[in-house]
């Protein structure tokens, strides 16, 4: 086979990975600019990588991946020499800045990792590229080759895949959990000794740092050499598959970030490539609007300080697709608000919806200088659109004095009603009215199935079914 046609096919297969900031992928399933995707550097800078699979011949029978082995799909596989040799053509026509490469599982684990080892040593070693990559390890391959890929790599990750243990035995028998978590808890723990292990020409060799000590050359003015996948770990899994609850999702995000140390916890909307009974129809829409909201979800965790529990509970399982989760917590506890911006601690500015990190900070700094009110509050960069309902201002001492009903169609989400239940793609056909369940009370909004049944109703109908709906919450 021609290597562009290798090219071709082993692009158009990794394309469902989201372990990356963009996933080269225009939803529902076409590929834009095939074979490129985006990442953050830690300074800010976003880069373009050229995303690949090693190989897409899989041993495996997921029944969710497009690579699985009883789909009938064109099967091919890079050599190392293959691989490396167009990552340098394509870097050194400006085209990429670094390397995303994941495998489909060929004859076994161990042998899919030596083929990518190979393929990043000679990227490294013999091409002297010394830029972004971020590698996929194999569950159940060895403990050895998981470390090597490490000090290949600057960013390791391992895909968890299905939400619960009950889902991949369900879905993806040939994987376990076990098998899964392995991995990810040897690469914590070798990130953890790496940042112990002295650096440079004079450390000590031991059977840990040993291949740290030649990983790379050491720069003219002398600086030491990278440690094992100095960017971290990530992970994975997949969402609309399966019946697991939004909580189920955000519960294991937590418990992943808190024991793995991970960097990011992605969340990929399933697109249907299948035909199985255990699967949602072809027809069925990708839930994009569901993969928004955790993503909002796992930010507030990330960057708030919220707790999962706090987020969604066991009444409510899943997310208001009308409130992005925040809002949602708002609504649910305005016995916390309001809050007065004057006074209130860094932890207390962040639960109010329109206030964020950056505008935190400058809250606690702008306050030294005297009271602040409504203007200084805009000129800081806080979003009053939302954050007027719950604060209290030199302006506004008494605290917001707004009817339930304004409060909560300032919080509307409109992506909710532009995008009906379905986040969709700007480039799709305009979307059909919007669904919405029977019922006008919370537990209308609670039993939410994300776009799969409910009566047809004009936009403002559903504008007024959601404010009723929420506004009953209100105290």
């Amino acid at each position: 086979m021609e290597l562009i046609d290798k090219l071709t096919i082993l692009t158009d297969s990794a394309k469902y990975d989201a372990a990356c900031t963009s996933s080269g992928v225009d939803r529902p399933g076409k590929t834009v600019m095939a074979g490129c995707c985006h990442s953050f550097t830690a300074d800010g800078r976003c880069i373009t990588l050229l995303k690949t699979l090693m190989s897409n011949d899989c041993v495996y029978n997921c029944k969710y991946c497009v690579n699985r082995s009883a789909n009938d799909v064109p099967r091919t596989s890079f050599t190392p020499d293959e691989l490396a040799e167009l990552t340098i053509q394509f870097y050194r026509r400006n085209y990429i800045e670094g390397l995303f490469l994941s495998s489909a599982v060929v004859v076994s684990p161990d042998y899919t990792m030596e083929l990518m080892v190979e393929a990043l040593a000679i990227i490294r070693y013999r091409y002297d590229f010394w830029g972004y990559i971020h590698a996929k390890a194999i569950p159940g391959a060895s403990p050895e080759l998981i470390s090597k890929l490490g000090y290949l790599a600057d960013r390791l990750s391992v895909n968890i895949e299905l939400p619960s243990e009950k889902s991949l035995a369900l879905l993806a028998p040939g994987k376990t959990k076990d098998s899964i978590i392995a991995p990810m808890r040897q690469i914590k723990n070798q990130l953890a000794e790496s940042n112990r292990l002295p650096m440079g020409n004079n450390a000590v060799k031991t059977p840990h740092n040993e291949l740290q000590l030649h990983k790379r050359p050491f720069s003219a003015a002398g600086s030491k050499s990278p440690s094992f996948a100095p960017a971290g770990q990530a992970t994975q899994m997949i969402i609309g598959a399966t019946e697991d609850t939004d909580r189920q999702i955000i519960t294991l995000a937590s418990a992943l970030y808190e024991r793995f140390d991970m960097k990011r916890v992605f969340y990929s909307a399933y697109i249907p490539v299948a035909e199985d009974s255990l699967l949602p129809a072809l027809t069925t829409p990708p839930p994009l609007l569901r993969e928004h909201r955790l993503y909002q979800a796992d930010f507030l965790m990330r960057k708030y300080g919220f707790e999962a529990n706090e987020i969604l509970s066991e009444e409510t399982p899943n997310f208001n697709p009308f409130l992005d989760p925040k809002c949602n917590w708002a609504i649910n506890n305005m016995h916390f608000f309001p809050v007065d911006v004057n006074t209130a601690s860094k932890r207390d500015l962040l639960r109010v919806p329109g206030i964020g990190p950056t505008s935190a900070l400058r809250i606690l700094t702008a306050r030294r200088e005297g009271r602040l009110g409504l203007g200084e509050l805009k000129r800081i960069g806080v979003v009053l659109k939302r954050a007027r309902f719950f604060i209290i201002t030199k302006d506004e001492p008494a605290g917001p004095q707004f009817k339930k009903e304004t409060t909560v169609r300032a919080l509307i989400d409109p992506k909710a009603f532009a995008f009906g239940m379905e986040q969709l793609s700007m480039f799709d056909a305009p979307p059909a009215p919007l669904a919405l369940p029977a019922g006008r009370g919370g537990a209308a909004l609670n039993s939410m199935s994300w776009g799969r049944a409910g009566s047809r109703c004009s936009m403002n109908d559903a504008v007024e079914e959601t404010v009723l709906c929420l506004s009953s919450k209100l105290l």
